[in-house]
């Protein structure tokens, strides 16, 4: 075995050998963090070789390597944003996006480090993320309203922590005098600045929340924004009932003799003084001097008349 075979079959020497091996499983995400902390970095000469190798020959190798060693940067720069209550793991996530396009973009020749060139494109990668899912509604659309999106709860925190020993220490919006401030040196207009404060400040709320811990429903604004009365199919489904209910059962009684139309009067259409229906089969029986079985059967045949004369009206 020559010498160069046996440097390269000791671990402790390949600090690379089995860096894949240090990842954990997905789904751990405080495992992961202690695991990228503890991948080597690497030296000024390393990154240019590797970076060279990516550039000249399209290293796949090269350009993990660049990666992996450079993990522990995303971590600690989406740290930065998790006060906009989105998963850290989502942020590392798209921050490890930014990460690898600024490998492949990473120039060695420029004469800056890969760590000082991926930070623009991490960050890049977190905000995009950011104000795609913070609020389902965008709250920044304009470039001069991402800068200011971002930098303006640092600076309303900046402005607390100045005041701790004035009285207003429990006022959450901006002063006029802060608000001139922010705008000066954000260079966008004061107004620009009072309303984004006013988007910032407004909670979210769940259109149809999910049930609650002791698995009861609740309630939710999409129970009196959604109106199923003007909704298309209702409306036609409403009014078929209103045209059956009126010309459609006047249309099936006219085809009806007179018998068998009284009988259906005063069985379905008639409501008593007590909140009852019409007569009975029995008192029906004795107006008409037949069996109760006999009306019985006027009735279901009166019924089948009518339900035949009803089919065009649907």
């Amino acid at each position: 075995m020559t010498a160069q075979a046996l440097t390269l079959s000791q671990p402790s020497l390949n600090p690379w050998a089995n860096s894949s091996a240090l990842l954990p499983a997905l789904g751990n995400l405080d495992a992961y963090i202690s695991a990228v902390n503890r991948l080597p970095m690497l030296t000024l000469a390393d990154e240019q070789q590797f970076a060279k190798q990516l550039r000249d020959n399209n290293d796949v190798e090269a350009a993990g390597k660049l990666v992996l060693s450079h993990l522990r940067l995303v971590v600690s720069i989406s740290r930065q944003y998790l006060g906009y209550g989105l998963p850290h793991g989502d942020l590392i996530q798209e921050g490890n996006i930014g990460l690898m396009k600024a490998v492949k973009r990473f120039d060695p020749d420029q004469g800056v480090r890969l760590v000082s060139y991926a930070m623009h494109w991490i960050k890049a990668e977190i905000h995009e993320y950011i104000l795609k899912n913070w609020r389902m509604v965008k709250v920044a659309t304009t470039k001069a309203q991402r800068k200011l999106f971002f930098n303006l709860r640092s600076m309303k925190q900046g402005f607390k922590a100045d005041a701790e020993l004035d009285d207003d220490t429990h006022r959450d919006t901006l002063s006029p005098g802060e608000v001139a401030q922010v705008a000066s040196r954000l260079n966008v207009k004061a107004e620009e600045v009072i309303e984004m404060e006013m988007r910032l400040a407004g909670g979210d709320v769940l259109l149809d929340p999910s049930p609650n811990d002791d698995g009861d429903e609740t309630y939710g604004p999409i129970a009196y924004l959604t109106d199923t009365n003007h909704e298309p199919t209702a409306m036609l489904a409403a009014h078929q009932r209103d045209v059956l209910a009126t010309d459609g059962i006047a249309g099936a009684l006219a085809a009806l003799d007179e018998r068998s139309r009284r009988i259906v009067e005063e069985r379905w259409l008639k409501v008593n003084d007590n909140g009852s229906g019409g007569m009975t089969l029995h008192e029906l029986a004795a107006d008409y001097g037949v069996s109760a079985e006999r009306i019985r059967q006027i009735e279901v045949a009166a019924m089948k008349k009518m339900k035949t004369a009803l089919a065009q009206y649907q």
